[in-house]
């Protein structure tokens, strides 16, 4: 048995062994990595840690931190309601400000796995609050990503058409935009009514509703208070935004009152509030919201304007608040998602020593001895998707392209529609919890959320790794685009 055979065989057991025993995934990824490296590739130690993901290890870190620090001191719950009342209450709006704004970031240039990593956290804490399905948060935000990252401005874009000039194959960068973003728009419809939308729609319904009562009653109330000399307070309603249900005010609108009534139903508080409408006024910004807001702002420009390193700059950033406030960060480490940290880095070091033995060239070069064109194109379209879930999108298309010049060259299947497909495979598949963007979901879900919306992830990210090559050879390569 080749060393390369050995090497799928030992991931496919690591995969195997977690899902039917309790054992961490991520352990269990260091340990095959450990035996394979140096009883069958002859690696040291040394060698084997040298395939462990610092980098991806630092972005989880300090980002996770950041947003923990952000969560204590209430800074995110403040974000989250400012950002509701922006769209109106209209809670089903949120998951697609939330596509819109991260695509918006990727096409102007900012590398996916930042935008994610300052998109995610905000979006989970919609998610929370708002009793929003985090499956489809997440999968929205880095569907956004995705859509935008083939832009000609992004990376993603840069690489793609980079590697296709240098080969003078056939290229049109706006078209590759454009499929690469519809097909992540229409991914997102999909996700959206699968996790949950009509019942999504239907709450903001519901919530619009009672903001109309509310306004009628408003503009009704002055002239009933003079009536009643002033003494409005007994009827004085607040409106749950669920649409049902009226409570007495308490203490007549006190600012420092949150509005959670932390009932049975879930309809109030941090976890479950239907919108914004009826909410109290919480006050003005305290100095640690203040501070952490700067914070936030200065991570999205260092990252995405300066090009600084995601990790390190939100570490500085906790660190810095962590100075300015020692005690609304005393717990964040605590708070920071260690098991994913493990899960993510286990297995992504087992895959860098798939990639040293050469398992992924190997794979290709398999490919390149199908004597069907259409069938070697898919394959190369299920190597992109597969690989890619669990490894750098970027290295990918970096590198299955140049394997496939020769047989795109030959003009045996359209070159535009192959890269097209090929891009679009390998990125959709982003939303496995292996990969940067869909651990950065995972790290951010809320914690009685993290198991479930992990195995969601996995499931969903596997899909895409078939889905997504048949779909998009039967769009762009069948029909012999280019």
């Amino acid at each position: 048995m080749s060393i390369q055979l050995i090497t799928v065989v030992a991931l496919a057991l690591v995969f195997l062994i977690a899902t039917v025993l309790p054992v961490h995934m991520g352990a269990l990824a260091f340990v095959a990595a450990f035996i394979v490296g140096t009883a069958f590739v002859g690696e040291d130690t040394d060698d084997i840690v040298s395939g462990f993901p610092g980098d991806l290890f630092v972005i989880l870190v300090g980002v996770t931190l950041l947003f923990a620090i952000a969560k204590g001191n209430g800074t995110v719950d403040r974000l989250v309601q400012l950002a509701v009342r922006a769209v109106g209450g209209r809670i089903a709006l949120i998951p697609w400000v939330m596509f819109l704004v991260t695509a918006v970031l990727t096409a102007v240039g900012a590398v996916v796995p930042a935008a994610v990593a300052i998109i995610a956290p905000i979006g989970m804490g919609f998610a929370l609050r708002y009793r929003i399905n985090p499956m489809m948060m997440g999968l929205l935000i880095i569907n956004g990503a995705s859509a935008g990252g083939f832009s000609p401005m992004s990376i993603f874009g840069s690489i793609v058409n980079g590697v296709v000039d240098r080969n003078a194959l056939p290229s049109s960068p706006v078209l590759l935009f454009v499929s690469s973003f519809l097909f992540n728009l229409l991914l997102s419809v999909v996700v959206f009514f699968l996790f949950g939308g009509r019942e999504l729609i239907r709450r903001s319904n519901a919530a619009a509703a009672t903001a109309s009562e509310d306004r009628i009653a408003l503009a009704a109330e002055p002239a009933t208070s003079v009536a009643l000399g002033g003494g409005g307070s007994g009827t004085h309603r607040h409106h749950s935004t669920g649409g049902s249900g009226d409570a007495p005010a308490t203490g007549g609108g006190d600012p420092g009152d949150t509005g959670s009534s932390d009932g049975p139903d879930g309809r109030s508080g941090p976890g479950g509030t239907d919108g914004p409408i009826g909410e109290p006024d919480h006050g003005p910004l305290t100095r640690d919201h203040i501070f952490t807001i700067i914070g936030l702002v200065a991570l999205a420009v260092g990252a995405l304007a300066f090009g600084l390193d995601v990790g390190f700059t939100a570490l500085t950033v906790a660190a810095v608040l962590s100075l300015i406030s020692p005690s609304s960060a005393k717990a964040a480490v605590g708070q920071v998602a260690w098991p994913t940290v493990l899960l993510i880095c286990g297995i992504v070091t087992f895959v860098s020593l798939m990639e040293r033995v050469g398992t992924i060239d190997w794979l290709g070069n398999l490919v390149t001895q199908i004597g069907w064109p259409l069938l070697a194109a898919i394959i190369i379209c299920l190597i992109g998707a597969i690989v890619s879930a669990f490894a750098s999108t970027t290295g990918i298309l970096g590198a299955l392209i140049p394997l496939a010049v020769p047989f795109l060259l030959a003009g045996e299947v359209g070159a535009v529609g192959l890269i097209i497909a090929l891009a679009i495979s390998s990125s959709v598949v982003d939303s496995s919890p292996f990969s940067t963007s869909g651990a950065l979901v995972v790290a951010n879900a809320p914690g009685e959320e993290t198991d479930k919306v992990f195995r969601g992830l996995m499931i969903w990210g596997f899909s895409m790794c078939a889905v997504a090559p048949l779909a998009t050879w039967l769009i762009f390569v069948v029909p012999g685009w280019g």
